[in-house]
């Protein structure tokens, strides 16, 4: 059975019209109770085209036809993944505190913020704060959790980056100037006092200089990795994800101050190449899609941290990665992993905490097109956004 996505918007955020959007129902779904869970799945391979062409620039052009299923969600009572109804790495602002150790969490979201009622209990463990009384109105938190039967979520981990934030982003860093100090990146989620709207589109610059380094508590097999995790402002590279909290951004001050730098969990698509055995771990050497961040914003100037090889990263994986692959997770096997990376002194490598079916994408680029990748000059501009709030517009050009 199929059907289309009912939208009343002439496109979505990707420019897609809705005609293009598909949603598969696998079988018919019977609603029973007064409140039941769905699940709908984004069908990466379907969804997204990848051409083996390149622009002059040698970025791969791409089609999007958005397809997803849409199942009924069996909740369990311990969920481990999305599949069994356990949310991970919600990002959100507190802004109402509930009895029995609950609160309101608002999440932010390109069309408005949304809320979720979240409860908590002796089982639930917080980081960086000591227990659920230091949770406060305008805490903003990174969290896990079951999805409940009737919505919310029970806590599973709560973490407070920084209890003194008043503005916290996240998303990919895309460029890297240690000599001064700044960092550029493209927030996918911002968030805080000074955002009439969660998100206001455009690249910021952060100074680094003062800030306290972290790395998320998402993952708490760090300790037995075969190499020392390790995340500072000297091995940070372009295209780790991450998040910041500062004490104010307003057009007056065009680079705000970061107070915290966190590592976070990020997505990566390859094809794996070799693996082997290390400890408790298999390592899985993995090639990126060409148009990977780690490969598209290496060797930039002015960032002396040079990755031995950036289209590559060296996968770990546990008893505690959850594997939702229907793939093998062999040799030759495009796959989808979910983790922290890590610049481990010029090697990329990802603590794994979940492996999904990739999508198939073309070989890298020819040498020629990748020194042509690089021969390119990097231009800031700033305006003005809405709410009187600075946009940056990072423009590449081709050099000769």
């Amino acid at each position: 059975m199929e059907n289309k996505l009912l939208d009343t918007s002439t496109h979505n955020y990707l420019g897609v019209a809705p005609s293009a959007v598909t949603v598969n129902l696998p079988s018919p779904i019977t609603v029973t109770g007064t409140s039941m869970g769905l699940a709908l799945d984004l069908l990466v391979s379907q969804s997204a085209t990848y051409s083996a062409c390149f622009t002059p620039d040698g970025v791969s052009t791409a089609s999007f036809t958005p397809t997803f299923n849409l199942t009924p969600l069996t909740l369990s009572s311990s969920p481990t993944n999305a599949v069994n109804g356990k949310a991970t790495g919600l990002d959100g602002e507190v802004t109402a505190i509930g009895t029995s150790n609950s609160f309101t969490l608002s999440l932010p979201d390109a069309a408005g913020a949304r809320s979720v009622s979240v409860s908590s209990n002796d089982n639930t463990v917080y980081q960086g704060i000591g227990n659920f009384s230091a949770v406060a109105v305008g805490t903003f938190v990174d969290m896990d959790g079951a999805i409940q039967a009737d919505g919310s979520l029970l806590a599973t981990r709560v973490a407070v980056e920084d209890p003194s934030a008043v503005d916290v982003f996240s998303g990919p860093l895309i460029e890297v100037t240690p000599s001064v100090s700044i960092v550029s990146m493209l927030p996918r989620q911002q968030q805080g006092k000074d955002f009439v709207c969660c998100y206001q589109g455009g690249s910021i610059q952060v100074i680094f200089d003062a800030a306290i380094f972290q790395i998320s508590g998402q993952l708490a097999n760090l300790g037995n990795l075969p190499f020392v995790p390790s995340f500072n402002a000297s091995n940070m590279v372009p295209g780790q994800n991450v998040s910041f909290t500062d004490a104010t951004y307003s057009w007056s001050v065009p680079r705000p101050v970061a107070i915290t730098m966190t590592l976070t969990p990020q997505t990566i698509n390859g094809t794996v190449v070799a693996s082997s055995t290390s400890g408790n771990f298999t390592s899985y050497t993995v090639s990126l899609a060409p148009y990977d961040l780690f490969p598209m914003l290496a060797a930039q100037p002015g960032d002396p941290t040079v990755e031995n090889n950036p289209s590559q990263v060296e996968v770990y994986v546990d008893n505690n990665t959850q594997l939702l692959n229907t793939q093998a997770l062999a040799a030759g096997s495009t796959l989808r992993f979910y983790g922290l990376v890590f610049n481990d002194n010029g090697t990329l490598r990802m603590d794994c905490a979940q492996v999904n079916d990739g999508v198939d994408f073309s070989p890298q680029p020819s040498a020629a097109q990748q020194s042509h990748m690089q021969k390119a000059a990097v231009q800031d501009m700033r305006r003005e956004g809405s709410s009187s709030l600075e946009q940056t517009i990072r423009v590449i050009t081709r050099q000769p």
